[in-house]
């Protein structure tokens, strides 16, 4: 009897002791190959990027309700139909409706009065391509990928431009090409456009600084003038 007594306690003792063991051991988290070949500037880049494309979905969800006549010019007729195959799906930014066109010159042809295509998909496609060229078309960055960051800051600048194009640039019935900030008849000018494009400028600019620093590299500054301004090379 005083066996399985003692077999019983040093059970119970060797239980207790395997829970504290267990409930004592540090978790480990799994770090994939992917993690240990990127710096933290290469985590800094991808954080600026995923926060691009994610701002960019939110300006074109709002141009289209803003402009639904584009919606209806566009092969797909879902605003999230569009969002999926410019975000989401493999592509080369190779879209029929462009005639070939990427980044700045997609960006023009919505301020052309010959396009007749979807202004909107136009317009976010050509601002999206234009960011991830300046990326080098990368969306995610490891220790052996580089960016310039003068392409960052003139991709900056060019969205100044295009911010400015969108607001000011008349057709030839004295019409916007694409409503945002207001609509006729004096309605409340609607900010949030303009917010968004802050937060994409200030993005651009936030990472050029970043990689100058790091690159011990000076950027060329360019002041232009709005009405005149010249989309910069990327």
């Amino acid at each position: 009897m005083k066996y399985i007594t003692l077999f019983l306690f040093l059970a119970i003792i060797f239980g207790c002791n395997k829970e504290i063991v267990r409930e004592n051991k540090p978790i480990q988290k799994e770090i994939g190959i992917s993690q240990i070949v990127k710096s933290d500037i290469d985590n800094v880049l991808d954080v600026h990027i995923d926060e691009s494309r994610r701002l960019l979905k939110e300006l074109m969800s709002k141009l289209y309700k803003r402009n639904p006549r584009e919606l209806k010019k566009s092969s797909y007729k879902m605003v999230e139909e569009n969002i999926v195959r410019l975000f989401d799906l493999t592509h080369t930014w190779d879209f029929p409706e462009l005639g070939g066109t990427h980044d700045i010159e997609s960006i023009r042809l919505v301020f052309n009065e010959e396009y007749q295509g979807d202004r909107v998909f136009a317009f976010v496609s050509g601002l999206m391509s234009m960011i991830m060229k300046s990326y080098n078309y990368k969306s995610k960055f490891h220790m052996i990928d580089s960016v310039d960051p003068q392409k960052l800051y003139n991709c900056a600048r060019n969205l100044e431009i295009a911010a400015w194009k969108l607001n000011n640039d008349h057709d030839l019935q004295g019409n916007l090409f694409l409503m945002s900030n207001s609509l006729p008849n004096e309605e409340i000018r609607n900010l949030s456009y303009e917010r968004i494009f802050g937060k994409l400028i200030a993005t651009q600019d936030n990472i050029a600084i970043i990689i100058a620093g790091k690159k011990n590299r000076a950027i060329k500054t360019v002041i232009q003038k709005m009405a005149t301004a010249i989309f910069l090379p990327i």
